[in-house]
Parts: C-alpha cells; sequence; structure tokens
C-alpha cells in the first residue's frame, strides 16, 4: 500500500507553524526536521564559539553581530537552517527578526545525529547564499574545526585541531584551543 503523500511547506509557512511549536525545527526540502537535544560537549563548545565570535567582533569594533542558535538561515524557498552560531555585518537587524539574511560566518557544532547533514547538505546549502565566506563545522570529540572558505569562484577547506584560525572578511582571528574547553571532572 503506498504511504499517503507528506505536504511539503515552504519558508513563509514553516516560519507561522514553528512560532505555535515547542521544540526547535529546520525545514529541508520544504520537509519539518526535528533537532534532537544536545550533549553537554556540544553545548560547551558552541558557547564557547558565540563567546569567541562574539569577543573578536567587539574587541576590533567590528559593524557586525554574533547570534546563537535559534535564528533561521534561508536557503531557498523550502529549506531554512538553524545553525549554532552565525556572524552578520552591517545595520541591526530589526528585534522582530527571526531570519538572517546575510550570515557571514555560520558555524555548526557537530552531534550524532547532525554529522551527516552538516558536512554534505548544509555544506552545499550555505554557500548557495552569496553573503557566506566561511563555514565552520566544530568537531567536539576530535577537537578539530574544519574551515570551508569562500575564495572566488572556490571553496578551500583546511583542517585545524590547533593554532590561529582566521576569518577574513571580517577580521577576526582566534586560537582553536580556545573553542574546546576542558571538560569538567566526572562527579564522584
Amino acid at each position: 500500500m503506498a504511504e499517503p503523500a507528506v505536504a511539503r511547506m515552504t519558508v513563509e509557512a514553516f516560519l507561522r507553524w514553528a512560532e505555535e511549536q515547542p521544540g526547535r525545527f529546520e525545514l529541508v526540502d520544504g520537509a519539518v526536521v526535528a533537532m534532537a537535544p544536545e550533549r553537554a560537549a556540544h553545548a560547551r563548545v558552541k558557547g564557547e564559539v558565540f563567546v569567541q565570535l562574539r569577543e573578536q567582533v567587539r574587541r576590533r569594533g567590528l559593524p557586525c553581530e554574533v547570534f546563537p542558535d535559534g535564528m533561521l538561515v534561508r536557503v531557498d524557498e523550502t529549506t531554512a537552517f538553524e545553525p549554532d552560531a552565525l556572524l552578520r555585518c552591517g545595520t541591526p537587524l530589526p528585534p522582530e527578526a527571526v531570519e538572517v539574511p546575510d550570515p557571514l560566518v555560520v558555524v555548526e557544532v557537530l552531534s550524532p545525529t547532525s554529522s551527516t547533514v552538516d558536512t554534505t547538505r548544509k555544506l552545499e546549502g550555505y554557500f548557495r547564499i552569496p553573503s557566506v565566506h566561511h563555514y565552520l563545522v566544530v568537531d567536539p570529540l576530535r577537537r578539530a574545526v574544519v574551515h570551508h572558505a569562500r575564495a572566488g569562484e572556490e571553496i578551500r577547506t583546511r583542517i585545524l585541531h590547533t593554532g590561529t584560525l582566521t576569518l577574513d572578511p571580517p577580521g577576526l582571528t582566534f586560537e582553536i584551543e580556545t573553542l574546546f574547553p576542558e571538560t569538567p571532572p566526572a562527579r564522584r
């Protein structure tokens, strides 16, 4: 017996629907995808990435905003992702905004349920957005950052475990080690 057809949503319909739902979701090719709960290692690294980006923007006095997860990035009319952190520059978004139309840096922290999508579909999707210059895929278990950077018509990739990460534009640099907080000791 054939399965019933699943209704596909546009990003506009998804935004209206999602505002009424508990939990977090993304839209992939018109299909709603629930986001799984996060592990502590994921949340720690995600927080450090946000803090490092925000502190670098403040120190350099850049006209940029850094957002933690919760903001949507529209890839096309039927796909919108919610990255773990992002940075955009320019006039601040209005307070009621739920979408970031012009991210410059997009960050995803790997988790067991997201690693395949983060390293394939999101890589291709984020770079379809002309404003995206950097896509960081951060692996908390391997303590590594895969830095995909737009270089003209090409996307160049580096894998960093130590050393300095430079994001230009907008002109940020920080040490890879700062993204990976030490794991707190186990309780006895």
